[in-house]
């Protein structure tokens, strides 16, 4: 099954182009700007089972905030955009993911309603030239735009590299858990509609 995407989003100080197929093998292609995010859209897209190709020009000259903010406005309404009707899905995953001494816990919801609680506990101002502020503000503008509840959370850890990682990977699996066909499930949602 393929359930595609293809976003193009152009501002004044971003320039975003995104494919995407939720239904993938893991596949990517990343070239956000951000040497940091392209490796934990890396991750996402690995580890979700997305194939992802995502290309940013933005105004780094200034700061990483609207390159980073833009490419999970644009991934978001990737998502939301693939997956259509979101019926015959799990809607619902959870998971955990280690990385060395990091533990980091995920819980999705697709449910046409846009929340993110997102708890990293990082401790640095930058991990190479990615702002740690902006990587919660990553998960949160993906999850605005995608209409999906999302809750992250780092567990433990003392590397913020490891917990920003175990982030992403416990995400990619909880998404990747709410995407699992449920033929059974018809809209899964007892109003009848999400």
């Amino acid at each position: 099954m393929e359930k595609k995407a293809v976003i193009d989003r152009r501002t004044k100080e971003t320039e975003i182009h995104v494919e995407l197929n939720i239904y993938g093998s893991g596949s990517s292609t990343l070239n956000s700007g951000i040497g940091f995010l392209d490796h934990m859209l890396c991750a996402l897209a690995k580890h979700a089972r997305f194939d992802l190709v995502l290309n940013c020009k933005g105004d780094l000259h200034i700061d990483d905030h609207h390159s980073v903010e833009d490419c999970g406005i644009v991934l978001g309404q990737a998502f939301k955009s693939a997956l259509g009707e979101p019926k015959g899905i799990a809607r619902f995953g959870s998971a955990f993911a280690p990385l060395d001494e990091a533990l980091s816990r995920a819980v999705v919801d697709i449910s046409g309603r846009a929340h993110a609680s997102v708890e990293l506990n990082l401790q640095r101002e930058k991990l190479g030239t990615l702002s740690c502020e902006m990587i919660p503000h990553f998960i949160e503008s993906f999850a605005q735009n995608a209409a999906i509840t999302l809750h992250v959370d780092v567990l433990k850890g003392k590397n913020d590299h490891h917990r920003a990682e175990s982030a992403f990977k416990a995400l990619a699996l909880a998404l990747r858990a709410a995407l699992q066909a449920d033929a059974t499930a018809g809209v899964p949602s007892t109003k009848g509609s999400i």
